[in-house]
């Protein structure tokens, strides 16, 4: 995240994928994207993490559009699944913020 500054157009959103094959983690990583932003995972363990994973993002201090502030992410979804002890494949989808609004013309 710090290293992305702020060319992701933050306030972000962020999903990780971990588990599976590196392909799974890839497609759990946009699942959790579309979780409605802040509904926590269902596990506590995970649950906890994303929080944990928020607040270290926010204490970063890049901001909305990285002019600085506490509100560089809205929030962190993470989506897991079973895999080998030997292999633990990550994937983090950023998505910005502009992806969550919508219009409509009548």
């Amino acid at each position: 995240m710090v290293a992305a500054g702020s060319n992701p157009c933050p306030p972000l959103i962020v999903g990780v994928g971990l588990g599976g094959s590196f392909e799974k983690a890839a497609l759990l990583a946009k699942k959790a994207l579309l979780r409605p932003v802040g509904e926590k995972s269902a596990r506590a363990d995970v649950a906890a993490l994303e929080e944990r994973l928020l607040r270290e993002i926010n204490a970063q201090g890049q901001g909305v559009h990285g002019f600085g502030g506490i509100t560089t992410a809205l929030a962190v979804h993470i989506e897991v699944f079973p895999c080998h002890i030997a292999s633990l494949p990550l994937a983090i989808n950023i998505q910005c913020h502009a992806h969550r609004h919508k219009e409509i013309v009548l």
